[in-house]
């Protein structure tokens, strides 16, 4: 029988093929080798999450005056700055000799403020004498009377961050800012709607205990009138000023405190970069400083008496 010839039957079982041999390789790995990196990535995800939803919550549960108070506290002060700079540790502790403490000088510099106006007297800016105290007490004690009137009256208790008190140089401006949910007037007219009657009551509520002058200033946008109406932004600026005069008036501020009323249109925009911005149409109420007005109206007397 030839070698490559197939097993008959009856063959003997010595002639027949071995069987293959299998060798099975197990390799054994530690628990857990690849497997938690992702655990970490998914707790700092989830720990982001949470701060993000517990910031929108915060924003939506509570007021504008104390979101204020939250950023006023989050926000680095000049002190906190200066003792964190090169040379704090340093005898002048961060400061230079020939730092400007931005008195009414010629030359910006009157050296250390050591030597300079003691602190208390009249007149100086903030860091030199008591007027800047005073000033910044008499914006705190004017936005809280009108924070609390408006909080008073649900219905325009919203109306909060429509005003804005701040420090002009010729005395505190009030402005009543409009935005894409608020509007003073009926668009493009001098009526004022329902809300600015009310919040214009409230400001005659907090001025009439005051003594001040008032200028009452008239701003617009931007946009461009429709052809064939005979009106422009200077006389609708002007209008507005005039129907905040009234209702002032009719809110008991007496008619001797309204030195004038102007309107500026859009030369003097609010958000410089965007003309047609909604919040560049305002009402500007001015309290002038009562020693500036007699200082304008002084040359205008000695000219009468001349005559």
């Amino acid at each position: 029988m030839a070698l490559d010839d197939p097993a008959r039957p009856g063959d003997s079982a010595s002639h027949a093929s071995p069987a293959p041999i299998i060798v099975k390789k197990i390799t054994v790995e530690a628990a857990g080798h690849h497997g938690g990196a992702w655990k970490v990535a998914y707790a700092d995800f989830v720990t982001a999450m949470m701060a993000f939803f517990l910031l929108l919550w915060l924003l939506g549960a509570t007021e504008e005056n104390q979101r204020r108070g939250i950023a006023d506290y989050f926000t680095p002060t000049l002190v906190k700055m200066r003792k964190e700079s090169a040379g704090s540790h340093g005898l002048l502790g961060g400061s230079s000799i020939t730092d400007p403490d931005n008195y009414p000088n010629a030359m910006g510099q009157t050296g250390t403020r050591s030597i300079t106006i003691p602190r208390g007297v009249t007149g100086g800016p903030v860091e030199g004498g008591g007027r800047g105290e005073l000033e910044a007490d008499k914006l705190k004690e004017l936005r809280d009377k009108i924070d609390k009137k408006l909080a008073q009256r649900r219905q325009l208790a919203h109306l909060a961050r429509q005003v804005r008190v701040m420090r002009a140089p010729e005395g505190i401006r009030i402005d009543l800012v409009d935005d894409a949910d608020f509007s003073m007037f009926e668009l493009g007219t001098t009526i004022l709607t329902k809300e600015a009657r009310g919040l214009l009551q409230i400001m005659a509520e907090t001025l009439i205990d005051e003594s001040a002058p008032l200028i009452l200033r008239g701003h617009t946008d931007a946009l461009p009138w429709r052809s064939g109406v005979e009106a422009n932004n200077w006389s609708l600026s002007t209008g507005r000023a005039e129907a905040t005069r009234q209702s002032l008036l009719l809110g008991g501020i007496p008619s001797t405190r309204i030195a004038r009323i102007e309107g500026v249109a859009e030369t003097e925009p609010l958000i410089v970069d965007d003309p047609t911005d909604p919040r560049n149409r305002r009402i500007s109420l001015l309290l002038l400083e009562t020693r500036k007005v007699a200082i304008r109206k002084r040359p205008m007397q000695s000219a009468q008496g001349a005559q």
